[in-house]
């Protein structure tokens, strides 16, 4: 057998041009493809572009074909679909409480938004930032990782989610001072406190807008025989909820299903009923305020005298839940100006230096 020598010179050459080219490559596929980073709730998605903002604001919903599970619509169109579907069709929500529920479907929902977000030179994908609760597991992180990449997407980092809110709602999470999040989305309620851009302490809960959805469907079944859908609960909740007493009650006529003769029915609800429907999910989230500070270290729990709690995520909306939480905790509470898009503003804020946030 015939030995080439291999000169360590020539060889630190070749591996050189081989780290250069990829490095040439990178930047050229970075120029010609878009970035994005996803918040993948479990009631909506927002996809950010990079240096475009926010292009895609659409519900976690996706209608299937019941025997061959192809994809009939995904997002709104789907989300129309709920409860309104022939026995062919099925709309679903593949996301619960933050994490997958259906492998197949969320990556088809995935690859749905993807593919609208990243319309330019599709035939390099994207490198993509997915926010996810920082209560999951190492395989529900790995499910994530590896939907997003089969669904099409060249490098996949995950964010956890209070991290992304607390940077889209502009919190200096890199000083050495206290900076707490409470980020109630639709599955999941994040409660965290930073510093020096790190998480102190953190504290995720599977009680968010559909724990108070049920909540409603719940009390209404219970107290008035009417059975209403997820679609009517939600509605009832932004109309007249509330997590504390309202200067002036307010009142709505809701529409459902006699239990008992399975008829259709109406009758009016007021604001005070909804607020004690919604009284035990809410508890569980101020049980998880309360958990995250007895464990904060005494000095950042200082700092949270004078700047408070910030509240992001659309469960935040609820009328006067900054009331009811000063109540319970005693520090300032300070709604977050656009609460539904901070965790997707977070993750564009990442995708502007996302190099040093993939080699970390």
């Amino acid at each position: 057998m015939i030995r080439i020598p291999i000169h360590s010179a020539w060889l630190q050459s070749v591996m050189r041009f081989f780290s250069q080219a990829k490095s040439f490559l990178g930047r050229v596929f970075s120029f010609l493809s878009h970035d994005i980073g996803i918040d993948l709730g479990t009631a909506n998605t927002l996809v950010f572009v990079k240096d475009k903002g926010i292009v895609l604001h659409e519900p976690s919903v996706v209608a299937i074909y019941s025997q061959s599970r192809k994809v009939r619509a995904v997002g709104a169109e789907a989300k129309r679909m709920l409860g309104r579907t022939p026995g062919s069709i099925v709309a679903l929500r593949p996301m619960k409480d933050g994490v997958i529920a259906d492998f197949e479907v969320t990556e088809a929902m995935l690859r749905y938004f993807i593919k609208k977000a990243s319309k330019v030179m599709e035939f390099i994908p994207p490198r993509v930032v997915i926010a996810v609760p920082s209560g999951i597991t190492e395989v529900e992180r790995r499910a994530v990782k590896e939907s997003a990449i089969r669904a099409g997407a060249r490098d996949v980092l995950l964010l956890q989610e209070p991290t992304a809110a607390a940077i889209g709602v502009g919190l200096p999470i890199d000083e050495p001072t206290a900076n707490m999040i409470v980020d109630i989305g639709g599955g999941t309620t994040e409660v965290a406190i930073l510093s020096l851009n790190g998480i102190v302490f953190s504290k995720s809960i599977r009680v968010g807008g559909d724990e108070l959805d049920n909540a409603i469907i719940d009390y209404i079944k219970k107290k008035y025989g009417l059975i209403i859908g997820e679609r009517t609960a939600e509605e009832i909740k932004i109309s007249i909820g509330s997590a504390a007493p309202l200067e002036e009650e307010l009142s709505m006529k809701i529409k459902g299903r006699d239990s008992l003769i399975c008829l259709p029915k109406t009758l009016s609800i007021h604001s005070a009923e909804i607020r004690e429907a919604m009284q035990d999910p809410l508890a569980l989230i101020i049980d998880s305020i309360r958990s995250a500070l007895e464990f904060c270290p005494p000095e950042l729990s200082a700092d949270l005298v004078d700047r408070g709690i910030i509240l992001a995520g659309g469960g935040s909306m609820i009328r006067r839940l900054d009331h009811l939480l000063r109540d319970a905790t005693g520090l300032p509470v300070i709604p977050s100006e656009d609460p539904l898009r901070a965790v997707a503003n977070g993750t564009g804020t990442v995708l502007q230096d996302l190099g040093l946030w993939l080699n970390e």
